[in-house]
């Protein structure tokens, strides 16, 4: 029994000695756990610090390019623009003949031709044609051209008797007519923007056509009968009128005076405001000023279709030797002077021109 005991007794040691053996063993393994819990934990710490850190630079990223691109497309847009402007330029040159290089440098003289009809109305000849022909168009309504075979003829005193008289279908508006290539271009009368195309020799309308945007206030405010004043300069045929939109600046339209057809339209910087009168020459605007209650005329806004001439080095340039107001003022190309009429008086001025710089 003794040596049982005994025997039991060590075998007791023994597997507390085991025991001891498995418990360091699982405690060691259990601080190792713990130890690599530890380092997992810190490494899966570090990995979202990195994965946040590069979202950060790829948003930063991201909104560089979005804003390079954006200026990109901006630049892009840019440069198409001023490429379709200098087409647009280079077409208009074309268009308009861009060899036509003279500008007005000052009214050198004026004759007054004849003192007939009312204070209203429009003389001219035709530029496109190779005759002498007058044509007066008296009043700011009527419906009868009167054609005279010269100017001689025109200044005898019993000028009427000898005149063709051409009746219109419909009467014309305003004093803003013009003649060319033997055609009479005016606003007919009682509509808001139509222009007529009448053939003087046949006597009949060929055309007709709207003129957008024009028609609902004066052309010119000392000037309120002329909605749409037409005028012919060494380019053809072009429309001079003010629109609402505009505060009352002046817009001219080039027009196809075989199809009747807008070509281009311009919005000038010339204000119609105490304005009474403008032409075209040379593809550049001059407007003609006054006071309300009559004065000296004057040139003071001249707009360039072709910005080939510097607008702000012109000077006023003032009619001579005469006060009063005109109702038209309109440029012949051909003999290079204005055919005026002032207070019911027939005037040509003389102009001294330069070349545009």
């Amino acid at each position: 029994i003794k040596k049982r005991l005994e025997k039991c007794n060590q075998d007791i040691l023994d597997y507390v000695e085991e025991f001891r053996d498995f418990s360091k063993m699982v405690l060691s393994r259990l601080a190792g756990l713990n130890n690599y819990k530890a380092e997992v934990k810190s490494e899966v710490d570090n990995l979202l610090t990195r994965i946040e850190r590069a979202q950060r630079d790829i948003d930063y990223f991201g909104s560089v390019t979005d804003s390079n691109t954006c200026i990109e497309v901006h630049e892009d847009l840019v440069k198409q623009q001023l490429f379709e402007e200098a087409e647009e330029k280079k077409k208009l040159k074309l268009m308009l003949n861009a060899s036509c290089d003279h500008m007005l440098a000052g009214i050198k003289s004026l004759k007054i031709v004849k003192k007939t009809g009312d204070k209203h109305g429009c003389w001219m000849k035709d530029p496109g044609k190779k005759h002498t022909k007058i044509y007066l168009l008296n009043g700011s309504v009527n419906n009868v051209i009167l054609e005279f075979a010269n100017i001689m003829t025109f200044m005898e005193s019993n000028h009427t008797l000898k005149a063709r008289r051409v009746t219109l279908p419909f009467a014309w508006e305003g004093t803003g007519h013009v003649i060319y290539q033997g055609f009479l271009f005016y606003h007919r009368y009682g509509s808001l923007n139509e222009i007529i195309k009448f053939n003087i020799q046949k006597r009949n309308i060929i055309d007709q056509m709207l003129l957008p945007g024009a028609g609902r206030i004066p052309a010119y405010q000392l000037s309120p009968s002329t909605k749409i004043d037409l005028a012919i300069d060494e380019q053809g045929l072009w429309a001079i009128h003010a629109e609402p939109e505009t505060g009352g600046n002046i817009v001219i339209t080039k027009i196809n005076h075989i199809t009747m057809a807008v070509e281009h339209t311009w919005d000038t910087s010339c204000n119609s405001k105490d304005a009474e009168a403008a032409f075209m020459a040379c593809n550049t605007l001059y407007v003609v000023y006054n006071f309300p209650s009559g004065g000296t005329s004057r040139i003071q806004c001249v707009y360039d279709v072709l910005d080939a001439v510097n607008t702000y080095e012109i000077p006023v340039l003032h009619f001579p030797k005469r006060q009063g107001s005109h109702s038209t003022i309109h440029y012949n190309p051909k003999e290079k002077q204005l055919f005026a009429w002032g207070d019911g008086s027939q005037i040509i001025y003389k102009l001294h021109t330069k070349q545009k710089v």
